[in-house]
């Protein structure tokens, strides 16, 4: 462990000494990010303003792991403080590292069907607006920059994918 030059509510950034020369890491406790599916197929999406992005993106509800917190519990947590919603059938899709070139950040990746509730965001601070939307025209809008955020990008890569069963959790038309 090298030296810490940094110490945030969120994130702490330390520098290290390799071989190759010094290496800076930004370390993070790990986030959860939620592919909520309704029964017709479509794709919850929320619409958050994004600072580093300098603008609102739409992407799937996410969250940050608490302290001894388990990556389900952070997913039901996240989505009902987001959209208000719960879900009855909960599947990991996999984990990933956001960006391992200089962030330690594990994404923890989960399908929720079966929702119930009515959706609206539980907290004033962070989601704008709720949209469901087909899996074929999220990707569209990849294009546009509507939608650009990476967790969102890796969870429909994931849902399609689904090398564990027949077939994608997720179908496009």
């Amino acid at each position: 462990m090298g030296e810490y030059v940094f110490r945030g509510r969120l994130i702490a950034v330390r520098v290290d000494e390799t071989e190759r020369g010094p290496r800076e890491v930004v370390e993070h406790p790990g986030a959860v990010a939620i592919l909520a599916v309704n029964e017709r197929g479509e794709v919850l999406l929320v619409r958050q303003y994004r600072h580093g992005a300098g603008r609102s993106l739409w992407e799937i509800p996410a969250g940050t792991l608490e302290p001894g917190e388990s990556p389900l519990r952070c997913a039901q947590r996240e989505l009902w403080e987001e959209t208000g919603l719960r879900a009855r059938r909960w599947r990991k899709l996999g984990t990933f590292y956001t960006s391992p070139g200089f962030l330690n950040e594990l994404m923890h990746l989960f399908l929720a069907e079966e929702l119930e509730g009515e959706p609206g965001p539980q907290t004033e601070d962070e989601v704008a607006e709720i949209s469901f939307r087909r899996p074929e025209e999220i990707l569209r809008a990849v294009g546009s920059g509507e939608v650009g955020d990476g967790k969102t990008l890796a969870a429909l890569a994931f849902a399609l994918a689904n090398p564990e069963d027949d077939g994608p959790y997720l179908p496009l038309r």
